[in-house]
């Protein structure tokens, strides 16, 4: 950990490297919840999403609801490992969000995102499910920002979440968080969008790396 308190991550080996630069996705990727309406363009380059409403990823805790239809882009991945993306977003209703998510099943996830507010700040947050119960941990975010880096990194059970500028030269921490899975489950990880309130929202993310952690 650096003296400022956030932690240093270095990564070696590559799996995945997706700059949505090409006519098509890398073929490992597949959908869970395929959005209605989404594309790679080459042009940006990115990858645009526009989710479709109601749809979240939620399960129970406070607002007593289940939901587990949001879009959700990913691969599978072993061992430890670091996610990574920037994501732009053209928020329309409360709580448009786009960011990480790293699954094991509907009752076992994290996701890391910036949540839209049309009064006040945004809220900067990651929410951790463990056996069908998530919670939510959040803070101020400008409501005029559009854009952000955001990566977890999976160490055994425990998965370090940070965020950063554009220029990803400042990562801060967000959360430290464990899951209640056994050590050596595969997790799916990837890229995933919502809108609980209404239609209009779209979502850029510019790339997405996975790469296997250093020892």
């Amino acid at each position: 950990m650096s003296e400022s308190g956030v932690l240093r991550i270095e990564t070696t080996k590559m799996i995945l490297d997706e700059r949505f630069n090409q006519p098509a996705l890398d073929p490992r990727l597949r959908w869970l919840n395929p959005p209605p309406n989404w594309a790679v363009d080459s042009l940006l380059p990115a990858l645009v999403v526009q989710p479709a409403a109601p749809t979240d990823f939620w399960q129970e805790t406070h607002y007593g609801f289940r939901a587990d239809n949001g879009h959700f882009l990913f691969t599978e991945v072993a061992g430890d490992f670091t996610v990574t993306t920037k994501v732009r977003f053209h928020p329309v209703h409360q709580y448009d969000q786009a960011g990480l998510m790293v699954r094991l099943e509907p009752h076992c996830w994290i996701k890391a995102s910036v949540e839209y507010e049309p009064h006040g700040p945004s809220r900067l947050g990651a929410v951790v499910t463990n056996h069908g119960f998530s919670d939510w941990s959040v803070q101020d975010f400008p409501r005029a920002a559009r854009e952000i880096c955001l990566r977890i990194r999976k160490e055994a059970l425990d998965f370090t979440i940070e965020f950063a500028s554009s220029d990803q030269a400042d990562w801060k921490l967000m959360r430290i968080a464990h899951l209640h899975i056994e050590h050596a489950t595969p997790l799916f990880c990837g890229l995933y969008a919502c809108s609980p309130k209404g239609d209009g929202f779209r979502a850029e993310f510019e790339f997405l790396e996975i790469a296997r952690n250093s020892d």
